[in-house]
């Protein structure tokens, strides 16, 4: 059985819906938004995918992004500084689909 241990981090995720022009959302985001993105104060790791694919039917998303910080403090620092209102603001510039932006601690699970 599966135990719950401490917290270990917190993440923030972006689910992107399909946006108008595809080539120019893919192309926007890895030449303007993610050099961005890099720039967070606190973010320790971060991963994005255009391929996001559902088990079953459609998927309702177009592209995910995660990022990593120590905790929800950490997170809400960073997207309220110079550089997270930057970030938040260029979201307008390729996503036409529009986008879903969650947070959460994440437990770290053992067998």
């Amino acid at each position: 059985m599966a135990e719950w241990t401490e917290i270990v981090m917190h993440k923030l995720v972006v689910l992107y819906s399909k946006p108008a022009d595809p080539d120019h959302f893919r192309d926007y985001y890895v030449t303007n938004h993610l050099p961005l993105v890099m720039n967070l104060p606190g973010l320790l790791g971060w991963r994005y995918s255009f391929d996001v694919a559902a088990t079953n039917g459609e998927a309702p998303y177009f592209a995910v992004f995660e990022g990593d910080f120590a905790d929800a403090a950490a997170m809400a620092t960073a997207r309220a500084s110079p550089q997270g209102q930057r970030v938040a603001t260029d979201v307008a510039n390729y996503a036409t689909g529009g986008a879903v932006v969650i947070h959460y601690p994440v437990q770290d699970g053992t067998d």
